[in-house]
């Protein structure tokens, strides 16, 4: 184990606002550099302010780029904690990491079934039953990649379809360039709290039957789980991946992370 009066390696982090502020804190209170690359400006603005602390915003395009990054910076360890859903990001940190044999942690929350009888998993964005969807309300929360697609997908069965995206420039405009109606486009951050009180409210206006989202175990799907328990609506889950990569080590607790990047580098 390295001595607390040691100057400690350089980690990248790649991750969103829901983990990557957590484990870079405790990074940096071991003394660790850490990088953390986020997809926006304001999704950096969840982190802490340190001098140790660097802050890289944008996609990045390829394993090359992830390359190079590595080499620059003289990375130790890269730990993903992407969305489960992340699946493109996280095949080039694999693809790269491989080629140059550098450490790729994966960090991912446990899948916590919960069971509810209005809870209903399903394997593919899609997979609502079609046979029961004619004047239905379907709220999607599913991010705006595959919107259009899944919205068209429900609105040829004759389904009312609304969706909530995130205000990113990239969401907004995916939303309103999609075949739903404008005036079925909410935009907002998911609620932190418990009360998902922004969401249960758009529930109500709409007068929504299902909502479709994806099981992340982020507060996201944990408000919606808390606004359609005990109610009228069903809530339809996607279930998420499976582990997405061959990863060095696998963690789904900070503090096991942590610890091993603290006896390793």
């Amino acid at each position: 184990m390295q001595n607390q009066e040691n100057c400690y390696e350089n980690v990248w982090i790649l991750s969103g606002t829901s983990d990557g502020p957590e484990i870079s804190k405790r990074l940096l209170e071991l003394n660790y550099s850490v990088f953390a690359s986020v997809l926006t400006y304001k999704a950096g603005q969840a982190y802490i302010k340190n001098p140790k602390l660097h802050i890289i915003t944008g996609k990045l395009s390829n394993k090359y780029e992830i390359i190079n990054f590595i080499k620059k910076n003289k990375i130790k360890c890269v730990v993903d904690a992407t969305h489960p859903f992340a699946e493109i990001i996280s095949k080039n940190l694999n693809n790269a990491c491989k080629e140059i044999n550098t450490p790729l942690l994966g960090f991912e929350r446990k899948s916590l079934i919960s069971n509810d009888d209005n809870f209903i998993y399903i394997d593919d964005l899609k997979d609502i039953n079609i046979n029961d969807l004619e004047n239905k309300n379907i709220l999607l929360a599913i991010g705006s990649r595959y919107l259009n697609d899944t919205a068209n997908y429900y609105m040829n069965f004759k389904a009312n379809v609304f969706t909530r995206v995130l205000p990113t420039s990239e969401s907004i405009t995916k939303a309103f360039g999609s075949c739903i109606k404008n005036s079925n486009i909410a935009i907002l951050e998911p609620s932190k709290g418990q009360d998902g009180i922004l969401e249960k409210n758009l529930c109500d206006f709409w007068e929504i039957d299902y909502v479709l989202c994806r099981e992340s175990g982020s507060y996201s799907q944990k408000n919606w789980e808390s606004i359609i328990s005990g109610s009228k609506m069903k809530l339809f889950l996607v279930n998420r991946p499976k582990l997405k990569n061959d990863y060095s080590y696998s963690f789904s607790q900070y503090q096991d992370l942590i610890d091993h990047i603290f006896s390793k580098y």
